[in-house]
């Protein structure tokens, strides 16, 4: 009788436990300006910054390869992932824009970065991305339900997976 009271008691205390911790908020994307020289993630060197290539140069030299490790690229940031500052979009040549996430999620930008310049540090590769996947980051770009519905297809794309960001202009 009392082994199963015990139990009991137990049982109770570790229910009201689990049931009573508050759910993990998502933090907001960092507070800032976005100022020449900031940087997120790590740093990226002078060096690097100034042998970055264009945006032109990465899409011309992904026709021939599928990925490329260690790239530095220069662009203008036109997008922000509004819900925490995961991820960012990049103006193409052509005015489209390619996909940036953080590596391993290390580290978030501002919502302040859209329309800077900036360094890239990392990796990229060309990838197919499924409709769920596209239809996720729409809702986190706030698009209209108009806008999720009309993505049906997978889409090719290049994504970086970025080390650093550096603002550079």
């Amino acid at each position: 009788m009392k082994l199963a009271l015990c139990s009991f008691v137990l049982f109770l205390s570790f229910s009201s436990l689990s049931f009573s911790q508050e759910p993990v908020e998502k933090p907001a994307p960092p507070a800032g300006n976005a100022l020449v020289g900031d940087y997120y993630g790590e740093d990226i060197s002078k060096d690097v910054v100034s042998k970055a290539i264009s945006v032109g140069e990465l899409e011309k030299d992904m026709k021939t390869v599928n990925k490329i490790e260690n790239v530095a690229v220069k662009g203008e940031v036109t997008g922000v992932c509004p819900k925490r500052g995961c991820w960012v979009s990049v103006k193409t040549e052509n005015g489209a824009s390619f996909f940036v996430k953080m590596k391993d999620y290390a580290f978030f930008v501002p919502t302040a970065l859209k329309g800077k310049n900036v360094v890239l540090e990392g990796a990229v590769e060309r990838k197919i991305t499924s409709v769920d996947e596209l239809k996720h980051y729409a809702k986190d770009a706030k698009k209209t339900k108009a806008e999720i519905d009309a993505i049906t297809a997978p889409k090719e794309e290049i994504r970086f997976l970025a080390s650093g960001i550096k603002v550079v202009n």
